[in-house]
């Protein structure tokens, strides 16, 4: 099970760092035509990283794995997303709607509100123990001339924690592909 961990660990590290240097080219060399909400939805997979923990027991903080989607209403820049945290502690589910903010014809940036909601178990996953409000900035990038789709994003989710209410702050990336 080590193995697995430290895989879903390399695993998250090297999709958050593909995320952010794309983002980052993105951002850099943007398209000269003003630019649209990138379309599609899609269906990801990738890690996660938890960077808090819960006050009383410290536990809360690791890796999971993400299986993500997101479906892109293409009359406004409103999308349906979801995650779903599977390995690497107990399962978690997390809903949002966002608002999509151009960046490029192949980027948007959003941001998302919905509700976390765990397994049940008193071990936290990334984003807690307990049902909670969440806010989740992010980014999307559409590979051009391809149906790959690589995701970023952080999910604060407040007062997610049973023993403490501490908030539970985690960050996401992948890869996807676009239907």
């Amino acid at each position: 099970m080590n193995s697995v961990g430290r895989w879903m660990g390399h695993a998250a590290i090297a999709s958050l760092l593909a995320v952010t240097a794309t983002a980052a080219g993105a951002m850099l060399n943007p398209e000269a035509a003003q630019a649209q909400v990138a379309y599609g939805s899609y269906v990801g997979v990738g890690g996660g990283l938890g960077l808090s923990n819960e006050a009383e027991t410290g536990q809360g903080s690791g890796v999971q794995g993400v299986i993500a989607g997101r479906y892109r209403f293409l009359t406004a820049p409103v999308s349906v997303r979801g995650q779903a945290f599977v390995f690497g502690g107990d399962f978690a589910f997390v809903p949002t709607v966002s608002y999509d903010f151009p960046l490029s014809w192949n980027a948007d940036a959003y941001v998302g509100a919905g509700v976390s909601f765990p397994s049940g178990s008193d071990d936290p996953t990334i984003v807690g123990n307990k049902t909670a409000f969440v806010l989740q900035p992010g980014i999307d990038y559409m590979f051009p001339n391809s149906n790959l789709v690589a995701f970023g994003n952080a999910i604060f989710a407040f007062n997610a924690y049973r023993n403490g209410g501490n908030m539970a702050i985690s960050v996401q990336g992948g890869v996807g592909i676009q239907f």
